[in-house]
C-alpha cells in the first residue's frame, strides 16, 4: 500500500504539562518511505492549561501541520476520538494519547504491515516483545489482560493487548464504523466492530510502555473496567451494528 500522509489523532483532556513534549516527540519522528504527518489534537473542554500550551505550540512550529479542535463541553476520550477521526485525511490513522505512556517511534513498526500488503489494522502490544515497559500496577496488568480474553472470546481474535491506546487503521476502513462510546468503551467497540469487517486483516507488533502513576496524571480506574465488560458483551453479543 502507497501511504503518502498519516493521520496522528491525540484526544486530550488536562494535559497542558505533556501536551508539547508528545508533540516534540512526534516532531523528531522521522516516518519510513517519507510519509507526512498530520497531527489532529481534540481537546475535550480541558479546564488546566491544554489550550494555552497547544495554541503557542502551533504559533512556535508552522512547519508542523497541526489541527486544533475543542469541545465545548467535556464528551470523554471516546468522542474525541470520534471527532479526530472524521477529520482525518491521511491514508492511515493512528491513536495517540497525550500523554508520554507511548513512544511515537513506534509508528514505524505499526506502519510496516499496512505497507508491505499484509495489515488493514494494526494494534501496538505492551505484552509483546522486548522492549521496555515500566513496572506498575499489579491488578491492572490482570484487568487488561481479562479484558482482552473476555474481548477475544467474542471475536475470535487472538489479541494480546486489547486496551492498547495504539490503534492504526487504513482510514476509510475506520471512517466506514461507526462508532458510539463517548467514553473509555471505545476500545471494546471498536475491536468488536474492526473483527466483523469482511476478510479484515488485523496485526499486533511489540511496542513499549511507560506508563504512568495517578500522582502522574493516571486518569483510567475500576469504574472504567467495569464499562468495558459492558461493551464487550453489549457490541459482540447485544447490539452488533
Amino acid at each position: 500500500m502507497i501511504v503518502n500522509k498519516i493521520s496522528i489523532v491525540i484526544p486530550a483532556y488536562n494535559e497542558g504539562a505533556t501536551i508539547h513534549k508528545i508533540l516534540d516527540k512526534i516532531q523528531e519522528v522521522v516516518l519510513i518511505e517519507n510519509i507526512q504527518k498530520e497531527i489532529i489534537i481534540v481537546d475535550d473542554c480541558s479546564t488546566d492549561t491544554t489550550k494555552e500550551q497547544i495554541e503557542m505550540y502551533i504559533a512556535k512550529h508552522p512547519e508542523m501541520t497541526i489541527q486544533y479542535l475543542q469541545h465545548e463541553k467535556n464528551k470523554g476520550k471516546g468522542a474525541a476520538l470520534h471527532t479526530g477521526i472524521h477529520k482525518a485525511s491521511g491514508e492511515v490513522l493512528v491513536i495517540q494519547d497525550a500523554d508520554l505512556e507511548y513512544d511515537p517511534n513506534e509508528y514505524n513498526d505499526l506502519l510496516k504491515p499496512i505497507i508491505a500488503g499484509f495489515a488493514d489494522v494494526v494494534y501496538g502490544s505492551r505484552f509483546m516483545g522486548s522492549n521496555p515497559h515500566r513496572i506498575l500496577f499489579f491488578w491492572h496488568t490482570i484487568g487488561n489482560k481479562f479484558l482482552t480474553f473476555l474481548s477475544n472470546m467474542l471475536t475470535n481474535l487472538n489479541l494480546t493487548d486489547m486496551e492498547t491506546c495504539y490503534k492504526m487503521f487504513k482510514t476509510e476502513i475506520i471512517q466506514n464504523i461507526k462508532l458510539h462510546e463517548n467514553r473509555f468503551g471505545f476500545e471494546p467497540e471498536v475491536t468488536a466492530k474492526i473483527s466483523r469487517v469482511p476478510k479484515i486483516r488485523i496485526y499486533e507488533v511489540g511496542i513499549s510502555y511507560y506508563g504512568r502513576t495517578y500522582e502522574e496524571g493516571k486518569k483510567i480506574n475500576w469504574k472504567d473496567g467495569v464499562w468495558a465488560i459492558f461493551c464487550i458483551l453489549k457490541y459482540n453479543i447485544f447490539k452488533r451494528r
